[in-house]
């Protein structure tokens, strides 16, 4: 069966059509995003880099099938001599970015300048940003009572973690990983929920878990001391840290299996606290009815808080998301200054 004629687009089919439009009509780049989830996420992001001369359209790859993923927007899609300045990819990092050069497919990930990722593992990292939790859980329950210090939670948890996360990567940089993979690693940094009044429970269950599997690996790899160091090196020379390991596992083990249970039990304890408070405060019955009701139609899951989560963008690994969309834009634009002025290291290094 013949190819479709859109399924022949690329880069520079979008370029020759801008330049047959008016001089005065903006510029397209179009955004090749992973899932449904990501046009919402990326759509946040490329809106504070749209000039009067440019804007961004972002699209899902799959034209003929429901398929998604970084593979599809990658391989199935687009390919090499189809990304350009007006066509890009904005993917999730995954382990890509902390692998760099290990083999073929990672050094494209990493050299392509078409090639957006969130450097992070995944958006729900982002999405899970520490600082941005206790304002996610306001918006859920309408209280602002402080509760857990999440920020301290999850930077304790993250040094809890690193050393096993340091094993994991350490596999996968010698494409060695069978013996270790991703989901074990997973499943022994995760947990089902946790007690809002005593959350160093959940820690020091998942420390003993940690512990255990560690001296399992020293114990498997005696000879691997100055690889493993190495390793750990590679990755604070990428801009890891010890507090800062959540920001790096998978993206959607770090929503449902640590975030949600560490946020779960705190939106449901000050819901109810809320709403004893209005039950104490209403005068008659009705007006108590009327103002549970009222309450109750106004709160949110946190899940669905969490998802449109914009909280982000202090993150230091996301000040190179920008640099990088920053660079595609000048690149398109160059006499145009995009809305959030961010200089590039280039123009820094060389003033």
């Amino acid at each position: 069966m013949p190819k479709r004629l859109t399924q022949n687009v690329n880069s520079a089919y979008i370029e020759a059509a801008n330049r047959l439009r008016p001089s005065s009509a903006r510029r397209r780049i179009v955004a090749y995003v992973e899932s449904y989830d990501d046009v919402a996420f990326w759509r946040g992001i490329l809106d504070d880099f749209e000039t009067p001369d440019l804007y961004f359209e972002v699209k899902l790859p799959g034209r003929d099938s429901l398929q998604k993923g970084k593979r599809q927007a990658l391989t199935n899609v687009l390919t090499a001599d189809q990304l350009g300045n007006a066509m890009i990819a904005c993917v999730d990092a995954d382990y890509d970015y902390l692998l760099q050069d290990t083999n073929e497919s990672t050094r494209t990930f990493n050299s392509s300048p078409y090639v957006i990722h969130t450097v992070v593992y995944a958006i729900e990292n982002y999405q899970c940003y520490a600082p941005s939790l206790h304002q996610a859980v306001v918006t859920a329950t309408l209280n602002d009572r402080p509760t857990l210090d999440f920020e301290a939670f999850l930077r304790e948890y993250s040094q809890i973690i690193w050393p096993l996360f340091i094993w994991n990567i350490w596999g996968y940089l010698r494409e060695d990983y069978k013996g270790f993979t991703m989901m074990d690693f997973c499943g022994c940094v995760s947990f089902r929920d946790v007690n809002p009044y005593h959350p160093e429970l959940a820690l020091a269950m998942v420390r003993r878990r940690v512990n255990q599997k560690i001296a399992g690996m020293q114990q498997k790899h005696p000879d691997a001391k100055k690889s493993y160091a190495r390793a750990k090196q590679k990755m604070r020379d990428l801009g890891l840290t010890p507090e800062t390991t959540y920001l790096y596992i998978q993206g959607h083990t770090l929503f449902e299996n640590v975030v949600m249970p560490l946020l779960e039990p705190v939106c449901s304890m000050l819901r109810k606290e809320r709403e004893r408070e209005i039950k104490q405060l209403a005068v008659h019955n009705q007006q108590r009815q009327c103002e549970l009701s009222s309450y109750q139609h106004s709160v949110m899951p946190i899940d669905i808080v969490l998802k449109k989560n914009t909280d982000f963008k202090d993150a230091p690994p996301f000040q190179r998301v920008q640099e990088a969309i920053l660079r595609v834009v000048e690149m398109n634009s160059p006499k145009t200054t995009p809305t959030n002025e961010i200089s590039s290291p280039t123009q820094t290094d060389n003033p």
